[in-house]
């Protein structure tokens, strides 16, 4: 059975509160899911989210490599040698890690639901339900405080908080939130490269001499700046997170030689898909990183998949998967669901996803 055609679907669908960083606000996921489709009609979905702060994708570049340069490739293929498909959509064109993790995932998509498993299982796991942390989007110490009381009393227990807008400001805005939500919430803070080397270590310090129970700091500086990193890692007892800092394998040797973090935040929308994801976990684990599994601002396609890995891998903390929890409604039908601070996968050949709901959405062969 060959693939007969590959798809592309551009989304857009409204968040129910701001997402804000360091970095970016967004109100909407704005992202192009891939469908490949086999000789019998069956549908492999995967997704490219449009990040132009960190990854630089957009919706219009992703759908161009795809048309242009990796669909082509794919027609007329086996639709059951995943391994071959999925290692000439990597070697095809440089860069563009977003829109080949998008056809990496619709394709392990597809082959599962030719196998008629979930995806988890196609990739080693049984688990079904999978903990998510949740982000509090930048703010004030005080609305800090109350959308941290909120997410407690939803049942989140690992809290996301973005800092890195005003140093001077970030220890009241930990120390806000610890008061609100008390001892039993881990809270992890995410810098997205906001600070410079000494703010990192002037508020981490600060937060350790506070005694907050901070659990871990996502990438506190640049992401060019390993120097910086490694710079702020040898001086601080929290263990530090690297996530923009590193995008393929050649990015995560790096760190380990200079010894810049503690651990790594994977994505497979900066990496380049599920093959890619698997070698930096199992390289971290061997040189005794810390792992999670990340999201970016994608849908439940993007978000189904990287937490169909945390299933069938593990990571050694929980995982950053609250991204589709942020939409107002999925665009798509089936898929993942969130129950208080879990993931649920369906139990259903591959993500469980059976179409795109009507949206915002413009689709071309």
């Amino acid at each position: 059975m060959t693939i007969a055609a590959v798809r592309t679907h551009r989304l857009s669908a409204p968040l129910h509160t701001p997402f804000v960083t360091a970095l970016r606000r967004t109100t909407t996921v704005d992202t192009l899911v891939v469908e490949v489709i086999d000789g019998d009609g069956r549908s492999g979905f995967g997704e490219a989210p449009q990040v132009w702060q960190v990854t630089g994708a957009s919706v219009a570049g992703a759908e161009a490599c795809v048309r242009q340069m990796l669909a082509p490739l794919l027609i007329g293929r086996d639709a059951d040698d995943l391994q071959a498909a999925c290692a000439l959509v990597r070697r095809a064109v440089v860069g563009n890690e977003s829109a080949k993790a998008a056809l990496d995932v619709a394709l392990h998509d597809l082959a599962a639901r030719r196998l008629g498993v979930p995806l988890v299982r196609l990739l080693g796991g049984t688990a079904l339900r999978v903990p998510t942390d949740v982000t509090l989007a930048a703010g004030d110490a005080v609305d800090l405080a109350a959308t941290a009381a909120r997410r407690g009393a939803e049942g989140f227990t690992v809290l996301k908080l973005k800092v890195g807008t005003d140093a001077r400001g970030d220890l009241d805005r930990v120390r806000a939130v610890r008061a609100a939500v008390g001892p039993d919430v881990r809270i992890r803070l995410d810098a997205n490269q906001g600070w410079t080397p000494r703010e990192a270590v002037r508020v981490i310090r600060a937060i350790e001499d506070a005694g907050l129970d901070v659990e871990l700091v996502e990438q506190p500086v640049h992401r060019r700046d390993l120097d910086g990193l490694a710079w702020v890692s040898d001086r601080v007892d929290l263990p530090i997170l690297a996530d923009e800092s590193v995008f393929d394998v050649r990015d995560l040797v790096e760190v380990i030689r200079r010894r810049a973090a503690d651990m790594v935040n994977v994505k497979l929308a900066k990496c380049g898909g599920l093959q890619p994801a698997r070698t930096l976990l199992d390289l971290a684990a061997a040189q005794g990183m810390g792992t999670i599994v990340g999201s970016m601002m994608e849908g439940p396609v993007g978000v189904g998949a990287a937490a169909s890995l945390v299933a069938a891998y593990g990571t050694t903390a929980v995982s950053d998967l609250d991204a589709a929890w942020w939409l107002a409604w999925s665009p798509v039908a089936g898929g993942i669901r969130y129950e208080g601070a879990s993931v649920l996968l369906p139990d259903a050949p591959g993500l469980g996803v059976t179409g795109l709901r009507e949206a915002k959405i413009q689709t071309h062969a």
